[in-house]
């Protein structure tokens, strides 16, 4: 009798004289070799990519958009016997996942929803397969130039509106401050005169004489 030890991150299928005959667990098991072969199958969580697909949204509009989806094999015995080549099913049906979304909202609704695609469906046509989809999300989303150009163009001309509007309220601010001094100025005249000694205090001031006003002004 031969042994072969299963990983903790592996599944074998023990196939006797062609026919399947049990799943093999973690641990150290014996089989005859010359009647039984083996299939192990990684069930740790893995990671698919869809690369940018051309899409027509609701709308119209042409959007490139690319995806992730974290996957699992769930049961080793239907995901090996249910077909020949079942990532690849698994990559068609996110495809088609992606493109039923996108195809579905309009461009908006697409920008502010982009996060979460409909993973039930996908679910559905692979669970046969023994695959269990964990999350289906959006990755990438890119516009078409023009688009991209008018985007960028509102955003420059919100953040220059932003900067208008910033030096308006600085602006405005300064009239208040100047306003309230005036005014405070002509209610109580002689913080002027207390202003100007202050200023005359300073080794850079330089005192002027008015003979009309008979009194020195700082300069």
């Amino acid at each position: 009798m031969a042994k072969i030890t299963v990983m903790e991150w592996e599944r074998v299928l023990a196939f006797r004289d062609g026919r399947f005959e049990r799943l093999l667990g973690p641990g150290r098991h014996t089989f005859n070799a010359r009647r039984t072969s083996h299939v192990t199958v990684d069930v740790r969580p893995q990671l698919m990519q869809v690369p940018g697909q051309e899409v027509l949204t609701r709308d119209g509009v042409s959007v490139r958009v690319s995806a992730t989806a974290s996957w699992l094999v769930s049961d080793p015995v239907a995901y090996t016997n249910g077909a020949s080549k079942p990532v690849q099913v698994l990559y068609a049906a996110l495809q088609e996942g992606l493109r039923a979304k996108v195809g579905q909202i309009d461009l908006e609704s697409l920008i502010g929803e982009r996060a979460v695609l409909d993973v039930d469906a996908v679910r559905a046509e692979v669970a046969a397969l023994g695959i269990e989809v964990a999350d289906f999300r959006m990755r990438d989303l890119m516009l078409p130039g023009e688009l991209r150009r008018a985007a960028m163009d509102a955003v420059v001309a919100r953040e220059r509106g932003k900067a208008v509007l910033e030096e308006a309220r600085a602006e405005a601010a300064a009239l208040r401050s100047l306003a309230n001094t005036a005014r405070l100025l002509e209610e109580h005249p002689a913080l002027l005169q207390l202003r100007t000694l202050q200023v005359a205090a300073e080794r850079s001031t330089t005192l002027v004489i008015d003979p009309r006003a008979q009194r020195p002004t700082a300069e």
